[in-house]
């Protein structure tokens, strides 16, 4: 596909109302980004992956965006990465400067999506061009610390790596693929399930039930309010923006910018880490730290650059590894897998075309965000008064309706959601970490391939120690990430 072959009125209109949508579920509190994609995905599937992708991205950085609103106005954040966006923003509106504590939030958010875009696209083809000489053993360890991260970085580190494996464990039900090295034959299946669980649990139906079915279940556990009004909106007087707020900024927002970006290339910390970083930083490198959670605007800029460095910083190494910087990238693979593509170090060098589909589609995104929120702003505040009762129907209606078509209406998929919605919400209850699960759901079938794959080229388990320096410094990181954590955990409970 040429560079511009996929430039059509339908990719813009997608890439343009994705984003619209994502700003409604970021600006609705308990509702992310990550489940307007799950919501959305079953979608993508007639439009070919290019249309497809520019709707789910659209979503991303809308979704990301959106939670900016409530935080501000309500001081509660839309999304988990806009917790420090609540500091300064809120204070700022108390004192009538809303519709200005927004606008900065929406400059800075901008800013930060470009910038994390630009990393994309230098670091991507660089690291999946070094990612093409890796063997079995390399890949094998790659996901290995991509879940040791994610243990280590979860609220508890055992229950992060439990969860991990638990998905691993669950995503290797059906028959032991023989082009994988298997038998053929059946395992950890339940009596009478051979038959729907021959190639294992479908990841759409998974992916859906875990992050759309268990948000509405958890929103309804709390009970579902009717909704603000409108003159609980307090957005303030129109109050004179200028970008000077900006000067002196400068440093501020790039690193924040850098710091979400680097955030969002470690597989699965998320947003929350990102902005709380980027936050901490800023006030640490500030002139008047004091000021900082008084209606701060160097607050909202780091906060909001951060989170939206994220959005860019994720997708590298979804694109050159395969493996998933955060929850939502995680259902970005769905898309691929529909559409029968695998992400990986080759995927960029195969599939030009839809690289550069998907680097357009950001921009896009990101100028609509910016346009839209910068110059309707105060219509924008309005979403947070749209009542979930309408909206929570409508979003389960559509997840059922896309698991039961995903694979041609097999009611057996439906059964898959109800499970894992179930699963997620019981999740949440008991404290168990889902993304870790997710991941280890998602890269478990490819960390067995890889795994038997080594020990039939190379003999012996001692191969993953001492194939080659890459080795070495991977199990240097993951022994790291694990110590680390441990060390932290402790010194936490000891100052407790």
């Amino acid at each position: 596909m040429e560079f511009f072959e996929f430039i059509s009125p339908l990719f813009l209109s997608l890439a343009i109302g994705g984003t619209l949508v994502g700003i409604v579920f970021g600006a609705i509190p308990g509702m992310t980004a990550t489940m307007a994609v799950a919501v959305c995905l079953p979608l993508t599937y007639p439009l070919g992956l290019e249309n497809g992708l520019a709707l789910l991205l659209g979503l991303y950085v809308g979704g990301i965006s959106g939670g900016l609103v409530p935080a501000i106005l309500l001081n509660i954040p839309g999304t988990p990465s806009s917790i420090t966006t609540t500091f300064d923003g809120y204070p700022m509106t108390q004192r009538g400067e809303g519709e200005r504590a927004l606008k900065i939030g929406i400059c800075s958010s901008f800013v930060g999506g470009i910038l994390s875009l630009i990393a994309l696209y230098l670091f991507a083809p660089a690291l999946a061009d070094f990612a093409i000489r890796f063997s079995y053993v390399e890949k094998f360890l790659i996901i290995l610390f991509a879940l040791s991260v994610m243990g280590a970085l979860s609220s508890n580190m055992l229950i992060g790596i439990f969860s991990g494996f638990l998905g691993i464990f669950i995503s290797l039900i059906g028959a032991y693929d023989v082009s994988s090295g298997g038998n053929g034959k059946h395992r950890l299946i339940p009596p009478g399930l051979d038959y729907w669980l021959d190639s294992g649990f479908s990841l759409l139906p998974v992916l859906i039930g875990l992050f759309g079915l268990t948000a509405i279940l958890c929103e309804a556990e709390l009970g579902v309010p009717k909704g603000l009004s409108r003159d609980e909106v307090r957005i303030g007087k129109s109050s004179r923006f200028s970008l000077s707020v900006f000067k002196g900024q400068i440093v501020n927002l790039i690193r924040s910018s850098g710091i979400g970006t680097f955030v969002g290339i470690l597989p699965g910390v998320g947003g929350s880490a990102a902005s709380i970083l980027a936050y901490t930083s800023a006030k640490t490198f500030s002139k008047t730290p004091e000021a900082f959670g008084k209606g701060e605007p160097a607050g909202i800029i780091a906060s909001e650059s951060g989170n939206n460095g994220l959005t860019g910083g994720a997708l590298v190494p979804l694109l050159s590894l395969g493996i998933p910087g955060d929850s939502t990238t995680a259902l970005l693979i769905g898309a691929f897998t529909l559409q029968g593509v695998q992400v990986g170090p080759l995927f960029i060098g195969n599939n030009p075309g839809t690289w550069n589909a998907m680097i357009f589609a950001m921009i896009v995104a990101n100028v609509a965000m910016f346009v839209m929120m910068f110059y309707a702003i105060r219509y924008v505040a309005l979403i947070v008064t749209v009542p979930k009762y309408i909206l929570f129907p409508v979003i389960l209606m559509m997840c059922v309706i896309g698991a039961y078509t995903i694979n041609y209406g097999i009611m057996f998929d439906v059964w898959t959601l109800a499970i894992f919605g179930l699963f997620g919400w019981l999740a949440m209850k008991l404290r168990l970490e889902v993304a870790p699960f997710i991941i280890g759901f998602i890269l478990g079938p490819s960390a067995e391939v890889y795994f038997v794959k080594s020990l039939e080229s190379f003999g012996d388990l001692t191969v993953f120690f001492t194939k080659s320096w890459i080795a070495g410094v991977l199990w240097v990181l993951i022994i790291g990430s694990v110590a680390g954590s441990a060390f932290i955990s402790s010194k936490t409970k000891g100052a407790e």
